[in-house]
């Protein structure tokens, strides 16, 4: 998602009551309501093939995978943010009705728009999680995944491309990145193209 030029000041509790009422997504950071906007179809392809790859592996083990229109409570900064897609096996998460609070794995899809936001303010927030166990930065300039994985009192880093298999090991699952890719057409690809 992107994040709009929109942003106005509120509390968290008049945001958890006007947001649901809007036609518009909107995230929560530190005071400020700042309205998200649709991203790229490369964006949205992204996301559902991952989705769909831990959708198909993960419910059958009584695991939440959410995308784009649910937001996550970070109860230790008191923001509000939607990633591009959340796991939570967290029993106390099953039947959340307005946002996850206890994820596993977050994925956000990097575009030009958002990618310091979800490096930086996000990435910040995400680490005070302390359920989560990975985070995901897919890049939509070329076929890139960075991996965040926790380990007892730090994060360890790891990038993955094309002919390489991405190991998450918080919900027991592999993942090739030509799957997180399949059918997605990125900016290099029309570059290529172009040059050919």
């Amino acid at each position: 998602m992107v994040a709009a030029f929109d942003s106005f000041e509120m509390t968290a509790s008049e945001y958890l009551t006007w947001e649901p009422l809007q036609d518009l997504r909107y995230e929560f950071i530190n005071g400020q309501v700042v309205a998200m906007t649709g991203g790229t179809i490369a964006d949205n392809d992204i996301a559902l093939n991952l989705n769909d790859r831990l959708r198909a592996a993960l419910r059958p083990k009584g695991c939440r995978v959410n995308v784009a229109d649910v937001k996550v409570q970070v109860e230790a900064t008191g923001n509000y943010f939607y990633p591009d897609v959340i796991v939570s096996c967290d029993d106390r998460d099953r039947t959340a009705a307005t946002e996850i609070r206890f994820p596993e794995l977050l994925v956000e899809v990097l575009s030009p728009a958002t990618e310091a936001k979800n490096r930086g303010r996000k990435w910040e927030n995400y680490r005070q999680l302390p359920t989560l166990q990975e985070y995901l930065l897919v890049n939509t300039s070329h076929r890139l995944v960075e991996r965040f994985r926790r380990q007892e009192t730090f994060w360890t880093y790891r990038t993955y491309s094309v002919g390489e298999v991405l190991e998450l090991e918080s919900v027991g699952l592999s993942v090739a990145v030509e799957a997180i890719y399949a059918g997605v057409t990125l900016d290099e690809d029309d570059r290529k193209t172009q040059t050919d």
